[in-house]
């Protein structure tokens, strides 16, 4: 049982327009700050060792997408992880790959010692962030996320944060309590970046909900699982489909997330 409708997180989202800090990839900046700006948060991407721990520290959400690593960026991220942790500033980490290199699973386990807020992933990264398997293709999930949802379980337990896996069905646990949240459309990853746009777009709905994080990322999960819906209804094929997700997700109204009807109880396998 939600304790608020769904609705309310984006109402909150939308009153806040929450800046959230974005170390992401290179493919992903502009369509992350374009789906950020659709939605109703404020996109900022910064990644010098310079000024992060400056700029996470007046920012209302980090999020951290290793998915073009490098050594400069890789010391950068773990600067603005430790300046989220020492400010009570929640993040999320989006661990693209983890699996195909050491150098990202050192990373990986070093920004965990940060405690962030949320992890989210495909079924392939989460198996691997827990340690179940070393599995993944580039960026492309080769599990299901159900297959994925023990792992997704004891990894929110272990660092007691919430876990997003996302694919056909997406899986969210807190460790406790977990959720299933179909919908999309079979267009979405024909779409690059659109995963790393979510993990930005979770860090700003918990930017606007600290104590809940587990359903202010459900919230978030459900507003790109609507609008992935309705703009594959419109869509043409990848390009078209790209623009009328925008364009739905800046359409969303707050009623359209708490009559949203298929969200069900997920029980660990």
């Amino acid at each position: 049982m939600l304790s608020r409708p769904l609705g309310d997180y984006l109402i909150d989202l939308r009153a806040a327009t929450p800046l959230v800090h974005c170390i992401t990839n290179y493919v992903a900046m502009n369509s992350t700050a374009n789906l950020l700006l659709a939605t109703g948060a404020s996109p900022a991407m910064l990644h010098a060792q310079e000024e992060v721990a400056e700029f996470t520290a007046i920012s209302g959400a980090l999020s951290i997408n290793i998915g073009t690593l490098s050594s400069p960026w890789a010391d950068a991220m773990v600067i603005a992880a430790r300046t989220a942790q020492q400010n009570n500033i929640p993040w999320v980490l989006d661990p693209v790959a983890v699996g195909a290199t050491t150098f990202r699973q050192r990373l990986c386990k070093t920004l965990l010692t940060y405690q962030p807020s949320v992890i989210r992933g495909n079924a392939s990264e989460i198996q691997a962030l827990n340690g179940l398997a070393s599995l993944g293709r580039g960026v492309d999930a080769t599990t299901s996320s159900q297959e994925a949802t023990t792992a997704a379980i004891a990894l929110a337990q272990q660092h007691r944060c919430v876990v997003a896996v996302t694919g056909e069905t997406d899986v969210i646990t807190d460790g406790t309590h977990h959720y299933r949240l179909k919908g999309g459309h079979p267009l979405m990853p024909r779409v690059t970046t659109l995963g790393c746009g979510l993990s930005a777009l979770v860090a700003s709905f918990v930017a606007a909900n600290h104590e809940q994080p587990l359903e202010a990322s459900l919230a978030a999960l459900a507003c790109f699982s609507i609008a992935g819906s309705r703009a594959g209804k419109q869509a043409q094929g990848p390009g078209s489909f790209q623009v009328a997700l925008l364009d739905t997700l800046y359409q969303l109204t707050p009623d359209d997330l708490s009559t949203f009807a298929q969200l069900e109880a997920v029980h660990a396998v």
